[in-house]
C-alpha cells in the first residue's frame, strides 16, 4: 500500500502509545477518526513541521515553484525531523511550476528527500502522468467549476492508473453549515465523478456544523493551510481532531444501530 493511502486509512483505526525506543515514546494514543488532516505549510520549516504533527496532525504539504532546482534537496531535514516526531507522518509537495525540469530524474531526486506524493493542478504536462515513479504517488488538484456537464468533463481523469488521490480545491463559501441539500450536491457531483481517494481543502475555522456538512461530501483528509503553528493554529487542529473522532464514532454507533435493528 502507498504510504498516502496507509495514512487515510490508519485515520481511521485506533493507534496504541505505547512503543519502544525512542519513536515509540513519541507515538500518541490516537482514536479513529473521520478523516486524516493534513497541515500545508507556507515554508519548510523543522520546528512548524514538529509543532504541527504534535499537535495531531497525520501529515504536511509543502509547495515548491520549480524555479530553484536545488530547494527540493532542503526537505530532507524536515521530513526526517517529522518521521522523528511521528514515524507514520506522510509529508508530500504542491509542484506549481517549472514543469521543464521536472523530469523522471527530478521526481526521483523529490522521493529521496523524503517526499511521498506530488500534487500538480489540471495545467500541469500531461506527459507526467505516465512518469510513473516507484514509491511517489501522484495528486491531482480538481477544482469546483459551475456548468452541468463538468462532472462528465472531470470524471476522465479516472482513465489515468497512476493518479493516486485527488485533492478537491472547491472554494468553500465562508459559512460552509448554510449550504442547503442542493448547494451539496453540486459538490457531491464532481465527488462522484473522481472516485479516487480525496483531499479536502478548507480555508475558514470549521464549527461542529461546518464538519457534518464536509463530511456528506466523502473525503479521506482534512487539508488545512498554516503560515506557523502558533498556539491559535494548534488549537484549531485540535478542535479538527475532536470533531472528526465525534463524527466516527457517531457514524460508528449509527451503524450499529441500524444493525441490531
Amino acid at each position: 500500500m502507498s504510504k498516502l493511502l496507509d495514512m487515510f486509512a490508519q485515520a481511521r483505526r485506533a493507534q496504541g502509545g505505547s512503543g519502544m525506543g525512542f519513536l515509540g515514546k513519541n507515538r500518541q494514543e490516537t482514536k479513529p477518526r473521520a478523516a486524516a488532516i493534513v497541515i500545508e505549510l507556507a515554508t519548510a520549516d523543522v520546528s512548524n513541521a514538529e509543532a504541527a504533527l504534535k499537535a495531531g496532525a497525520d501529515g504536511l504539504l509543502f509547495t515548491w515553484d520549480g524555479k530553484d532546482t536545488s530547494w527540493p534537496e532542503t526537505l530532507k531535514s524536515v521530513t526526517e525531523a517529522a518521521q522523528a516526531s511521528n514515524e507514520k507522518a506522510v509529508t508530500g509537495l504542491r509542484v506549481t511550476g517549472g514543469w521543464d525540469t521536472l523530469t523522471r530524474e527530478r521526481l526521483e531526486q523529490i522521493k529521496e528527500q523524503g517526499i511521498a506524493y506530488i500534487v500538480l493542478p489540471l495545467d500541469a504536462p500531461a506527459s507526467l502522468l505516465a512518469q510513473h515513479v516507484k514509491d511517489l504517488d501522484l495528486v491531482v488538484t480538481v477544482p469546483m467549476r459551475e456548468g452541468e456537464l463538468y462532472p462528465i468533463f472531470i470524471r476522465n481523469l479516472t482513465a489515468f492508473d497512476n493518479i493516486t488521490a485527488v485533492q478537491l480545491d472547491f472554494g468553500f463559501p465562508k459559512n460552509i453549515s448554510k449550504l442547503s441539500i442542493e448547494d451539496i450536491l453540486q459538490y457531491r457531483a464532481v465527488r462522484e465523478a473522481v472516485r479516487y481517494p480525496a483531499l479536502l481543502s478548507v480555508t475558514n475555522d470549521l464549527s461542529e456544523s461546518d464538519a457534518y456538512t464536509l463530511m456528506t461530501i466523502g473525503v479521506q483528509a482534512i487539508l488545512l493551510s498554516a503560515k506557523e503553528i502558533d498556539n491559535k493554529t494548534k488549537q484549531r487542529i485540535n478542535d479538527l481532531r475532536e470533531l472528526l473522532e465525534k463524527i466516527h464514532q457517531e457514524d460508528k454507533d449509527s451503524k450499529q444501530t441500524s444493525i441490531k435493528s
